[in-house]
């Protein structure tokens, strides 16, 4: 008979959150095996995600120079219960920029998102105050707390999911650092899925509807609309934890602080 021991591995846990399973046989040597697509044996922290795919201005072929700097356009959370795999409440607002107001044709004709929509959109601090209210309001009713927020569960049961760093690491921060809008302690830390996806597939998407078809899904929507791009985003992290990867933070802005501010 087999005994199954399970730990997190320090350094990969710290920097991809993956489970390692340690194997035990009779004669007492040691089996491991870092990506397990057994689920029963998956340690699953979060109850929940919300998975984040904001839009940004953009150009074609084009670097922007410091004065025209991407700015969020679109903003779109999508909570889901990772053991149903429903989603069960979304947020998602349009975002007036102000330091290039007019949209580049490239931009509109990849996002879909036209000049009348962001003309009538909201400052992105009123959108950060109205998700804040509806983050505190969506938690509270599902007792879910967030990485770093209770002292008694530092872990959390819900956490931010995105497709790379850029969302919160790059986009949201520098905006927020030139703008000089306070952004929220939250923002700090969240799941990258795609660095667990390459980990747990052993297999490099070429991009993000590539990662979907490489494990059976279909997009649904249209894609880089930022409402869609997030609904599928959390389909991939139900499908990833069906398969029994085990999700954690891969990055953490303020790894020594606590972020019990919000409630």
């Amino acid at each position: 008979m087999h005994i199954i021991h399970k730990s997190w591995g320090q350094e990969l846990s710290r920097q991809l959150g993956l489970l390692e399973t340690i194997y035990v046989d009779e004669a007492g040597n040691q089996h491991s095996s870092r990506r397990q697509k057994m689920h029963k044996l998956a340690i699953q922290p979060f109850d929940y995600v919300i998975a984040v795919d904001f839009k940004a201005t953009c150009w074609e072929n084009i670097a922007p120079p410091k004065w025209r700097e991407s700015e969020i356009i679109e903003f779109p959370a999508i909570l889901v219960n990772l053991k149903t795999g429903k989603i069960e409440s979304e947020f998602h607002e349009y975002i007036m920029p102000i330091e290039s107001p007019k949209l580049s044709a490239f931009c509109t004709e990849l996002t879909g998102i036209t000049q009348k929509t962001v003309d009538t959109g909201m400052p992105l601090q009123t959108a950060l105050m109205m998700f804040q209210e509806w983050l505190r309001k969506e938690l509270r009713a599902r007792n879910l707390h967030l990485p770093k927020m209770s002292k008694d569960n530092k872990m959390g049961n819900c956490a931010f999911v995105t497709w790379s760093d850029w969302d919160f690491g790059v986009c949201l921060a520098k905006e927020c650092q030139r703008k000089r809008l306070k952004k929220p302690q939250f923002f700090n830390q969240w799941i990258d899925l795609r660095a667990l996806f390459r980990e747990w597939y052993n297999y490099k998407p070429i991009n993000f509807n590539d990662a979907l078809q490489h494990v059976g899904l279909e997009f649904e929507g249209r894609e880089h609309s930022g409402i869609d791009d997030a609904k599928n985003l959390a389909a991939l992290a139900c499908k990833m934890v069906n398969d029994g990867a085990s999700l954690a933070i891969t990055k953490d802005l303020t790894p020594f602080q606590l972020n019990m501010n919000f409630g």
